[in-house]
């Protein structure tokens, strides 16, 4: 949620800011603060008057003025009309800030100031690659949908019987290569100062209001029509509320979590885009990074949360890019993005298979997650930063592809044979 507080003071500011990433207009959130704050002042004044008369009849009474007196009846009819006043303006001061919370819900982050401007994923500015495009021995890469259904370790339509589309059942040696891929990154972030956790998979909508998924993106996600809950979008989420409505010591940050869970999405709007294989599926893998840490050090912290997700493609020997996301291109809650794109040689393009986001204090302020400063007055929202540590099913396909072998055979990426036991499937 964006600053109020800065909306006030700067409007032109900040309407400048979110007029990068499209179109939205602050005018009736202008209009709505200033209403609740005139009710909160008239408010204010009509309790202090209340206050003054019921202090005044007292003190008279105290005095010796008889209590059934003209004097007396006209300050108490005053105080039943001022409490009439008050009884009236309540209500509306309820609806004027439940209107206001709805429409702020609806405001995406603000830009970073080093965020590059455009419209569109276009506009997006690469930063770096690694490894090569091409591996030698195999010019002719077969899909990784077309190796994994061969081999017998995906089966799409098998899954489509049991669900629907999109959805995939990974069999015998595929299900080892996921189970490796998993435990090898956990492992790989929790050597890297990240401690893991196992969140719940079903989440409720407080925690998917905090994180920024809602309202936005009711339509992308999966609820229990009995039930406040939803399947979880991604462990971002519920790693977000694990703190929510707490204070926290300054001395207890930064915390870095890691987090394995499959993920549920509807992929609405994204309707006969990546209908094959493991791009984009309605179910899948991730392992999740998450930082909170103090304001000062939030850019430090997404440099390196950046090169923890890069890391693992390093390793896996994996050729990608790094790419820095455009104001247009910004997720919702991102206030500055870089997205990394694997290699997949059978398309000759890149498929994003992370994206690190730093969001500064904009779901911390969401979800109501201070802290503070021994000595300071008061508080401050903390910082969030996330990022996909893989993406586990693009990863597995990226491994079919840029690992395969001009026999049809996939050659394991050296790091996962000792957990895999073998070096070929």
């Amino acid at each position: 949620m964006i600053d109020l507080k800065q909306l006030r003071e700067n409007p032109e500011h900040v309407q400048a800011r979110l007029n990068l990433r499209g179109n939205f207009d602050l005018k009736p959130i202008l209009d709505l603060d200033q209403q609740q704050r005139e009710l909160e002042m008239k408010r204010s004044l009509l309790q202090a008057r209340s206050n003054e008369i019921g202090k005044l009849v007292g003190q008279k009474i105290q005095s010796g003025t008889n209590p059934q007196s003209s004097e007396i009846q006209a300050l108490r009819d005053e105080g039943n009309q001022v409490k009439a006043q008050l009884g009236e303006l309540e209500p509306q001061e309820k609806e004027i800030k439940a209107q206001l919370e709805a429409i702020l819900l609806t405001v995406p982050n603000l830009p970073s100031e080093s965020t590059p401007v455009g419209k569109s994923e276009e506009d997006n500015v690469e930063i770096r690659r690694w490894g090569d495009e091409y591996l030698p021995g195999n010019p002719n890469i077969v899909p990784h949908w077309e190796v994994g259904e061969k081999l017998g370790i995906l089966n799409f339509e098998r899954s489509a019987k049991i669900a629907q589309s999109r959805f995939v059942t990974i069999i015998g040696a595929g299900a080892a290569l996921e189970r490796a891929l998993i435990q090898f990154m956990l492992d790989r972030h929790i050597a890297e100062g990240y401690t893991e956790v196992i969140p719940p998979f079903l989440i409720n909508s407080q925690s998917l209001t905090a994180s920024g998924q809602l309202p936005k993106f009711a339509d992308e996600s999966f609820k229990c029509d009995r039930d406040d809950l939803w399947l979880t979008p991604t462990a971002e989420v519920p790693i977000t509320s694990l703190y929510r409505d707490e204070i926290l010591p300054t001395e207890a940050l930064p915390i870095y979590h890691c987090a394995y869970t499959p993920c549920f999405r509807r992929e609405a709007g994204s309707y006969g885009r990546d209908t094959r294989g493991l791009i984009r599926l309605h179910q899948f893998n991730k392992v999740e990074m998450f930082k909170f840490v103090h304001p000062d050090t939030s850019e430090a912290e997404h440099q390196t949360l950046t090169q923890d997700a890069e890391g693992v493609l390093q390793a896996l020997k994996l050729p990608y890019r790094v790419l820095q996301l455009c104001t247009g291109d910004l997720g919702f809650s991102a206030t500055k993005t870089y997205d990394l794109e694997v290699w997949l040689p059978s398309s000759g393009k890149y498929r994003e298979i992370s994206s690190c986001s730093n969001c500064m204090d904009f779901q911390a302020r969401r979800g109501n997650l201070r802290f503070k400063e021994a000595g300071k007055k008061g508080t401050q929202f903390v910082h969030t930063l996330n990022g996909s540590g893989l993406a586990v099913g693009r990863t597995m396909a990226a491994i079919l592809e840029n690992y395969q072998q001009p026999d049809g055979t996939i050659q394991i990426p050296d790091v996962l044979q000792p957990y895999m036991g073998r070096s070929v499937l």
